[in-house]
Formats: C-alpha cells, sequence, structure tokens
C-alpha cells in the first residue's frame, strides 16, 4: 500500500475529476481531456501521477490509450481511515471518561478555598 502516492493524487480536483469520469467506465485520453481548460500534456501529466498511484489502468489499442479506473488503493485508503478513526475514537473515549471521573472527585470534594 503506498499512502503517499495514492494522497497525492486525490489532493488534486482536477485528477479527482478524471477518476470521477473513470468511474462511469473506461475513457480515451483525448475524451477525458475534453472537458478541461488545459491543455492535453498537463492532462497528460495528471494521468501519469492517476497511474503512479495505481488509481488508473492503462491499455494501449493502436494509438489510442484507454483508461479505467482502479479501486484498490482506495480500498486500501478506506481501511487505513477506519483503523485509525477507531484508535482515534478509542482514545479521545479514554479521554472522556478520565475527564469525567475527574470531575466527579472534585466535585464529592466541594468547592475549592
Amino acid at each position: 500500500m503506498d499512502l503517499d502516492n495514492t494522497l497525492i493524487a486525490l489532493a488534486d480536483t482536477t485528477r479527482r475529476s478524471i477518476l470521477e469520469r473513470l468511474s462511469q467506465g473506461p475513457a480515451k485520453v483525448t475524451e477525458l481531456a475534453a472537458p478541461f481548460p488545459i491543455s492535453l500534456n498537463s492532462v497528460s501529466k495528471h494521468i501519469r501521477i492517476l497511474e503512479r498511484a495505481g488509481l488508473v489502468r492503462r491499455t494501449i489499442l493502436g494509438r489510442d490509450h484507454l483508461l479505467a479506473l482502479e479501486t484498490e488503493p482506495l480500498d486500501d485508503i478506506t481501511k487505513w481511515m477506519q483503523h485509525h478513526r477507531t484508535f482515534w475514537t478509542q482514545r479521545l473515549d479514554a479521554l472522556e471518561s478520565l475527564l469525567r471521573a475527574e470531575d466527579a472527585v472534585a466535585k464529592a470534594k466541594g468547592p475549592k478555598k
């Protein structure tokens, strides 16, 4: 799992838009580039970043480059986030319990003088 490359790839709105389009099915590079007000070369750079992260698979058919979405890196990110969410939720719950216990002890002792 290469979280860094996946997170870098997802950090850009153009790349997220490309992935959104690919979620509907494979597309040629030129089809992916059409809605963007940037050069085909710039879109190709974005696609290379997505490929490096393993989010896009390229198939070359003659002169056409067909791209398809690969979801495994997204699954890996989801698992990582769920693990850390559970970890921090447990830690914060423990902290909340500790603070409540301290408040109860302080109230039982009465007001400070």
